[in-house]
């Protein structure tokens, strides 16, 4: 046999295997669909939903049953004024390592949320806060379309516990491309980052909010050490701050 018969022969050989390995592939993810072992999707109750937006109360499964201690303080009833006041005051800073800081400066605080943002989660954020159940939390995906294929988007979350309004970011302003086939993963897991984050949250007056101490140095080197914020409500929102009238 000649050395051109036997790389024909190599090469069929290897393509009917892959051919095999595919096939095989296809029918292992039917059977997984199939029998449920998909990635599970989180249980939500609808508040609001367009084609490119949505605001959803999800079950938080952080909330024990078993620990009432572990209970968000909800339903809770914020004004509209007063969560666009909260939203507005969240700023983000984009990450940058120290030759970004010497050739460009300091990134600038940019606000969380444009004005047309602003304006639709105050409202929705407000009428799921007043309809959230004890095990659930808030959550928001806002998104804008660039191709078929492309779109921008920032989701996150947020739920009170106690006087404190705990408020997650988990993607600002990133480029998703939307995959061909298999899960989409930006709509479904809005608390979950797409990518590493790459920014840091902040929030004016900083002396509203209470420190964290449990991040990792991980967390610290790709700058997920600040997506979340803890803002004391007391300070931020009046009728919390006053003392309650008893009869």
């Amino acid at each position: 046999m000649c050395e051109g018969d036997e790389l024909l022969k190599t090469t069929l050989f290897s393509w009917i295997c892959r051919s095999r390995i595919t096939h095989h592939a296809s029918l292992l993810c039917a059977v997984f669909a199939l029998s449920g072992c998909a990635i599970p999707m989180v249980p939500y109750r609808s508040i609001y939903e367009d084609p490119v937006n949505y605001v959803r109360l999800e079950v938080d499964d952080s909330v024990l049953p078993e620990w009432p201690p572990s209970a968000h303080a909800h339903p809770k009833a914020i004004g509209v004024e007063d969560l666009s006041r909260i939203l507005g005051s969240i700023s983000v800073k984009e990450h940058q390592i120290w030759l970004q800081k010497k050739l460009q400066g300091e990134a600038p605080l940019v606000p969380a949320f444009r004005p047309e943002e602003l304006t639709l989660l105050s409202r929705q954020i407000a009428e799921a806060l007043a309809a959230a159940k004890p095990g659930e939390r808030v959550t928001f995906y806002l998104s804008q379309p660039q191709t078929s294929v492309k779109r921008v988007v920032t989701t996150g979350g947020l739920y009170v516990h106690g006087t404190e309004l705990h408020f997650i970011l988990g993607n600002w302003q990133v480029v998703y491309g939307i995959p061909a086939y298999g899960m989409i993963y930006d709509r479904r897991y809005p608390m979950r980052p797409t990518a590493a984050k790459g920014f840091y949250l902040y929030f004016y007056p900083a002396d509203a909010t209470v420190t964290q101490h449990h991040n990792s140095l991980w967390d610290t080197l790709l700058a997920n050490a600040t997506d979340e914020l803890v803002i004391d409500l007391t300070k931020t929102v009046p009728s919390l701050s006053e003392p309650s009238q008893e009869p």
